[in-house]
């Protein structure tokens, strides 16, 4: 089975959000120095804890964000998974749409962002040591 993995908080001030998650619930952040854009890495727990839960990133937000009363605008969750190229095609194949294309996080992964049938944007995860 494939499970979420990470997600992923976008926003408009790193700075302010920053404050606001390690003030409210005393999460820590990373700036995470390989990425090709501003990129922190978001530590829910200590690195040895056994607490269930999982970690996170922090970045800049790459679109506008619906107005307030629009309901719902949330984290974005990643699935890892076996396959990526794979597991697009399901996704395109029962409705869903490509929202930013595979690109590699270098030896790290392959990642991409889709829409579901509903419009919300998810990540698909392949690790790959050799992802370039």
């Amino acid at each position: 089975m494939n499970r979420v993995v990470h997600f992923e908080i976008h926003v408009d001030d790193t700075e302010r959000a920053i404050k606001f998650y390690k003030e409210v619930f005393g999460w820590e952040f990373v700036k995470w120095e390989g990425s090709p854009t501003p990129y922190f890495m978001v530590m829910t727990a200590p690195k040895e804890s056994k607490e269930a839960g999982i970690n996170g990133g922090l970045l800049p937000r790459s679109a506008s964000i619906p107005t307030k009363e629009c309901g719902s605008n949330a984290f974005v969750c990643t699935v890892q998974v076996e396959s990526f190229d794979a597991t697009a095609e399901k996704i395109k194949a029962v409705g869903g749409v490509v929202a930013m294309p595979k690109f590699a996080i270098p030896s790290m992964a392959w990642q991409g962002y889709f829409l579901d049938t509903e419009g919300n944007t998810f990540g698909v995860h392949q690790a790959d040591v050799n992802a370039k």
